[in-house]
């Protein structure tokens, strides 16, 4: 079950990637870090990082606008049973990794 999972939240990061850098309007870099489903695969969660990060909250705006035509993506591209519902959120560990590394290197 489990190998299961972690390729359909894969295929789910590597779709929804391709989606938001065809529709991206170049003002940001959206990156998708990473993708977790829900057991049952009818929900799941994107993780972004956005470069500058002063345009995260409106690329996350924007994300989160998309998400009815990321579903639709995703079912035109996936051969699952359940299409599942997206939600879209900024990657905090990846904040916080950089900042690690950035307080390491001061010293």
């Amino acid at each position: 079950m489990s190998e299961r999972y972690d390729k359909v939240a894969n295929y789910i990061k590597e779709l929804a990637a391709e989606f938001l850098m065809r529709e991206n309007n170049r003002t940001s870099l959206i990156t998708v870090t990473s993708a977790d489903c829900s057991p049952d695969l009818k929900k799941a969660t994107i993780y972004i990082t956005v470069l500058p990060t002063d345009k995260e909250k409106t690329a996350l705006e924007f994300a989160k606008r998309k998400r009815p035509e990321i579903r639709e993506f995703f079912k035109k591209k996936m051969t699952t049973k359940n299409i599942p519902f997206i939600d879209i959120e900024l990657d905090l560990g990846e904040k916080h990794r950089q900042r690690i590394d950035e307080l390491l290197r001061e010293k």
